[in-house]
C-alpha cells in the first residue's frame, strides 16, 4: 500500500500545477471581459453625451476631432455630385442598399465626405440605385462629426459622372483625395431636400455581456478549486486507509 501511495504523490502535484495554470486563465480571462465591459460602457457614454450636445461650428472642434467625435457641427461649403462612392452591405429594416458618400468641400477649403445615409440598391449588384438630388450651391449642413478612421478600408462601388455607365469598383473611402481625417454623417442642412431619407444611425448603445462573461469565469475559477479539493480529500481518504 506504501509503494502505491508513493506513486501517486507526482500524479497530486501535477494536479495541483495544472488546477493553479487554469485558476490563472481564468482570472485572466475575467479581467479581459471585465476591462472590455468597462471599456465599452466608457465609449457607449462618451457617444451618449457628445451626440446629445448642441452643434457647433466645425471649425471650432476639428483641432482635436478624436474629442468631439459624435457632436453635431455645422459647416458651410458646397457638394461634388461628381466624386461620390457607395458602401457596400448596408441593411435598413432588412432592405439591402449602400451607404451614400459624397465629397463636400467647406468655405475655407477643406475637403471630406459626408455620409448622406442609406439607399436602396438597384435591380443588380451593377446597376446605378436611384439617389436623392444633391444641389451644387453653397450650403449649411449639420452632421455628427466622425474620425475616418470608422470607414471601410478597400475598394468600393464608384458612382461615375456619366449616368450611362455602371458603378465601378475602384474608388476608396480612405483615399488620400480625402485628406481630412474626419468626416460627418449628415443629419440635415439649410434647405430641407438635405435631410436624409434615412439617415446614418447611432451604434446600438448597449454594455453588452461582458460583466456576464467577467463573473462566469470566476465562477469557473472556483469550479477548479472546488474540484481540486475534491480530487485531494480523495487522495487523503486513500491514506487513510
Amino acid at each position: 500500500m506504501s509503494s502505491h501511495l508513493k506513486k501517486r504523490e507526482p500524479l497530486s502535484i501535477l494536479k495541483t500545477l495544472l488546477a493553479l495554470l487554469l485558476i490563472a486563465l481564468c482570472v485572466w480571462a475575467a479581467q479581459w471581459q471585465y476591462h472590455r465591459g468597462v471599456d465599452r460602457h466608457a465609449r457607449n457614454s462618451f457617444i451618449e453625451v457628445n451626440s446629445a450636445k448642441d452643434s457647433v461650428p466645425l471649425t471650432d472642434v476639428v483641432g482635436n476631432p478624436a474629442q468631439f467625435e459624435w457632436q453635431p457641427v455645422r459647416v458651410t461649403g458646397r457638394f461634388d455630385p461628381a466624386t461620390q462612392i457607395l458602401l457596400r452591405n448596408r441593411y435598413s429594416e432588412g432592405v439591402y442598399g449602400f451607404e451614400l458618400l459624397t465629397r463636400f468641400t467647406s468655405t475655407d477649403g477643406q475637403k471630406f465626405w459626408i455620409d448622406r445615409g442609406w439607399v436602396k440598391a438597384g435591380a443588380s449588384a451593377t446597376i446605378r440605385p436611384e439617389l436623392p438630388r444633391i444641389t451644387t450651391d453653397s450650403v449649411e449642413i449639420v452632421g455628427r462629426l466622425r474620425l475616418d478612421s470608422s470607414l471601410p478600408r478597400g475598394s468600393f462601388f464608384a458612382i461615375p459622372s456619366n449616368s450611362s455607365e455602371g458603378l465601378i469598383a475602384k474608388a476608396n473611402a480612405q483615399s488620400g483625395s480625402a485628406s481630412e481625417k474626419f468626416y460627418l454623417d449628415l443629419i440635415n442642412g439649410s434647405t430641407s431636400d438635405l435631410r436624409p431619407a434615412v439617415a446614418a444611425e447611432l451604434p446600438e448603445l448597449s454594455d453588452g455581456p461582458h460583466m456576464a462573461y467577467a463573473l462566469q469565469w470566476i465562477f469557473f475559477a472556483a469550479l477548479v478549486i472546488y474540484g481540486r479539493i475534491l480530487i485531494r480529500r480523495d487522495v487523503l481518504s486513500v491514506k487513510e486507509l
